[in-house]
């Protein structure tokens, strides 16, 4: 593995540990070169996808550039990252698991609105912007219509849609009042 600090080719690795949902393995390295420290990961890849672009254009499934993706609309939330990281590789596995090797770009950009709506509302509209190339305020206004509908079809499914306040304690009265 090359160091990415000096590029010296010859890094050691320290210490090897599965990642919190075992879908990696997570190895700290050295580089006997310059000292520096710095981290991989490695995942089991089922087959070599290729994304078709809208342009036409075939270019080979990066995971990392689907994690920085998510990582732009989901900067400053609050959403831990192990719920990121498991949100993630279920969408590679789903890809993976299609039978075929082309997968759409509208296809992956579809899976990862519908896995950051069940993360943060916030988090899905700003990808959704950029996914969806808003161009005015009514494009934000419809997308925060949907997460709405959404949110009360799952309220009433649920039973906890904002309607369904808790009941107030009815109230005693004060002693001696009988």
């Amino acid at each position: 593995m090359r160091c990415p600090y000096c590029g010296g080719l010859d890094t050691q690795v320290r210490d090897s540990r599965p990642t919190e949902d075992n879908t990696a393995i997570r190895r700290r390295r050295i580089c006997p070169d310059c000292g520096g420290r710095f981290t991989t990961f490695e995942r089991v890849q089922l087959r070599e996808l290729m994304v078709l672009k809208r342009s036409g254009r075939r270019v080979p499934f990066d995971r990392d550039k689907l994690a920085r993706s998510v990582d732009v609309a989901l900067r400053k939330r609050p959403v831990d990252g192990e719920r990121v990281e498991r949100m993630l590789s279920g969408i590679v596995r789903q890809l993976e698991s299609m039978g075929d090797s082309d997968i759409t770009s509208e296809t992956i950009g579809e899976m990862v609105m519908e896995g950051l709506k069940q993360l943060d509302d916030v988090a899905y509209v700003r990808f959704a912007s950029v996914y969806r190339n808003f161009r005015e305020a009514k494009d934000f206004e419809h997308a925060l219509a949907e997460l709405s509908q959404e949110g009360e079809v799952k309220g009433e499914v649920k039973g906890e849609g904002a309607r369904d306040k808790p009941k107030a304690a009815p109230k005693t009265p004060p002693r001696g009042a009988e």
